[in-house]
């Protein structure tokens, strides 16, 4: 229901031409979950995918099995994550996907895109989206890549590469607006349900609702039979004629 939710919205308001397709942005954040207190014995067994044995129904009932830690600047974080593509103009959500949070950005990547979708348009993303195999994946999928490349030890990036990197970072940093506005204002990184399904209903249901305060902040109405066009940061609404 929530991803139908998320659909019918995303294709209202690319009808309305609200969503301009000139670029996409793509990142992952950790939300958080409660953390389990469980002994080294029982996390061993839960990533072998075999239930304690001494855990009843009950005890069940009150531990997520599905959350995974992740280590992200030297802090560890327990729960999921909430993979998202946004529309570089305006900065709404326009595809999502969510995993436990040990699951790396870029296996995701692939999955996010979308070549009728985003096909022709240049898309932005941190060092973690450049790889050989996704730059095949982007040629395939007809995508332009503006993705932070990363020098390596016997590889440093050329002048014109660092100036790439540059001009294609203040895009990019685009998308961490997104997660910012979910942190401060909707308090959407901590969420307090149990296994994956529950959290993704969770998740889907912070982008939505993150994407109806996007529309507020741009100052559109999402109404059919008008036609919407981007300009700056404002989206303008003329009411057809007749």
């Amino acid at each position: 229901m929530i991803e139908q939710l998320f659909t019918t919205l995303d294709k209202q308001l690319d009808k309305d031409g609200i969503i301009v397709h000139k670029g996409k942005i793509i990142d992952a954040s950790v939300v958080e979950v409660p953390k389990q207190r469980n002994d080294r014995g029982e996390i061993d067994q839960l990533k072998e995918g075999t239930m304690p044995e001494d855990w009843n129904e009950n005890k069940i009932r009150q531990k997520d099995t599905d959350a995974q830690w992740t280590r992200k600047h030297f802090q560890n974080y327990f729960g999921y994550k909430n993979h998202i593509k946004v529309d570089s103009q305006t900065k709404l959500i326009t595809g999502f996907q969510v995993t436990p949070a040990n699951i790396a950005d870029n296996h995701m990547a692939d999955s996010l895109l979308d070549k009728k979708e985003d096909g022709g348009q240049p898309l932005h993303g941190d060092s973690a989206y450049s790889s050989k195999e996704l730059e095949e994946c982007y040629k395939r999928k007809n995508i332009i890549s503006k993705v932070i490349k990363q020098g390596y030890r016997y590889k440093a990036l050329t002048q014109a590469e660092k100036k790439a990197n540059k001009t294609n970072s203040r895009i990019r940093i685009r998308i961490e607006h997104v997660f910012g506005f979910m942190t401060n204002s909707m308090n959407g990184m901590f969420l307090r349900y149990r296994s994956l399904i529950r959290n993704k209903i969770g998740i889907g249901l912070m982008n939505l609702t993150y994407n109806l305060f996007r529309l507020v902040q741009l100052n559109v109405e999402v109404r059919e039979g008008r036609e919407k066009w981007a300009v700056g940061k404002q989206v303008h609404v003329k009411q057809k004629k007749g």
